[in-house]
């Protein structure tokens, strides 16, 4: 396997390079070793923290507020994750940081709000 990737662990962007198989892999392009750890997650198990906007009614001149997950999520069950939060509906008065969901399908990723209303 060949595959080049950018890292986004830190804001450098190291252009990385990926070869071999797995279990062997050499990683090249990283200023630091975020980068080498990484380019072995995304080969596995890649995740991502993902944002979103969630539907809340009471809010006046507000129809949605954005979400975010409290932890990065494995990329596999994120639309699963979206379809899920474009059918909630919350009312207002919201707190920042409030817990929309504790256990996402049983991942041990949260959602909570990034806004109060």
């Amino acid at each position: 396997m060949n595959r080049d990737i950018i890292c986004i662990s830190c804001p450098l962007g190291c252009h990385l390079h990926i070869a071999g198989d797995v279990e062997d892999l050499e990683i090249t392009g990283n200023k630091c070793k975020r980068g080498v750890i990484y380019a072995r997650e995304e080969i596995s198990a890649p995740r991502r923290v993902v944002t979103a906007t969630v539907a809340v009614t009471g809010a006046k001149g507000l129809s949605r507020i954005p979400v975010k997950t409290t932890e990065a999520l494995p990329k596999a069950q994120i639309a699963s994750l979206l379809n899920h939060l474009y059918t909630l509906r919350l009312a207002s008065p919201i707190k920042m940081g409030e817990v929309i969901i504790s256990d996402f399908q049983d991942t041990g990723v949260g959602v909570v709000t990034t806004r109060s209303v």
